[in-house]
């Protein structure tokens, strides 16, 4: 998800606010099922329900191919609510009345919700086995319920992700290091060849806009990759945390991608460095000590050279 649901787990009293959210929807439409959802390119996933029972075929964790839902259809540019009071009376859904028809919707309203900064996160949406009257004030105080969700929202994001570049921050990389201890996996410490005289030189506006570049491009490399994350621990230094048992060749890979793709500059001679330490399930560790080794590793590639990485072993400590 874009907003993945592991990061929602961690925001500070989310169910109760997703439940206070389709409690208040309840309160204005009494007689809909609403869920609450979030979206990706191809993929929903139900995260909350206003019913338990119903003779509707939604259920929380359920995930939807976004080729088969109601959802895909909203406007997220506009932010404008999609309205069905009785699907059977639409003249667009024929190729999905008959999904509609087997999971007993009738009628639909699905309101966006997006970031401050535009970015999709999911949607609000009433569902009913019967034809509904969706009225314009009702609708209405739906999407300032859900303006308020979504500042919520923002202002969670802003604990775990770094305000620059929007990639993940320290202590998102602690804290998903903390609920995976026994998991096998390995750390990419990077830093940046040449940064200071972009910023000497340039001013440090272009150096914002480098690293915010440099964002762009780790977070390409690892889209669609849910056990990879990308962190800005500060400057120009960024963490690649890779928590799954990947083998040594994909990760070397994966390092030549990152030096490769991190070396192609048109008005700057920029390269990167990294250090690289991995990780087993049955070794005893702490993501402070595992930091210490890899920036021990990013110092040997540094001084090798640059451009290039280093492996950490247990000689470089003594």
């Amino acid at each position: 998800m874009n907003i993945q649901f592991e990061e929602l787990k961690m925001y500070t009293k989310f169910d109760d606010l997703a439940e206070d959210l389709l409690n208040l929807a309840k309160e204005i439409l009494p007689e809909q099922l609403f869920y609450l959802s979030v979206i990706n390119e191809s993929e929903q996933l139900i995260i909350k329900l206003s019913d338990e029972q119903t003779r509707m075929p939604v259920a929380e964790g359920m995930v939807i191919d976004l080729n088969y839902s109601l959802c895909q259809r909203i406007d997220f540019q506009t932010k404008q609510p999609l309205v069905y009071e009785d699907v059977t009376k639409e003249p667009g859904l024929d190729g999905m009345k008959e999904l509609l028809e087997q999971a007993n919707v009738r009628s639909y309203l699905g309101i966006p919700i997006s970031l401050t900064n535009g970015e999709k996160f999911g949607t609000l949406c009433a569902i009913n086995d019967e034809a509904s009257l969706f009225e314009s004030k009702s609708i209405e105080l739906l999407q300032r319920i859900v303006r308020l969700f979504s500042y919520y929202l923002e202002l969670e994001r802003f604990v775990w992700r770094d305000t620059l570049t929007d990639l993940y921050n320290r202590r998102y990389l602690m804290n998903r290091f903390d609920t995976q201890p026994h998991e096998a996996g390995a750390l990419f410490f990077l830093d940046l060849d040449g940064f200071k005289k972009i910023n000497d030189v340039y001013g440090h506006d272009a150096g914002d806009t480098v690293l915010q570049e440099v964002a762009r491009r780790l977070q390409s490399l690892i889209a669609g990759r849910t056990s990879v994350c990308a962190v800005r621990l500060g400057g120009d230094e960024f963490v690649l945390h890779f928590a799954c048992c990947d083998s040594q060749e994909t990760l070397v890979r994966q390092a030549d991608e990152i030096l490769s793709c991190l070396s192609k500059w048109d008005a700057y001679d920029l390269t990167a460095s990294i250090g690289i330490v991995s990780y087993t399930a049955a070794k005893e560790t702490s993501l402070k000590n595992l930091l210490r080794q890899a920036d021990i590793a990013l110092y040997e590639a540094k001084s090798s050279g640059k451009n290039r990485y280093k492996w950490f072993n247990a000689q470089q400590e003594t």
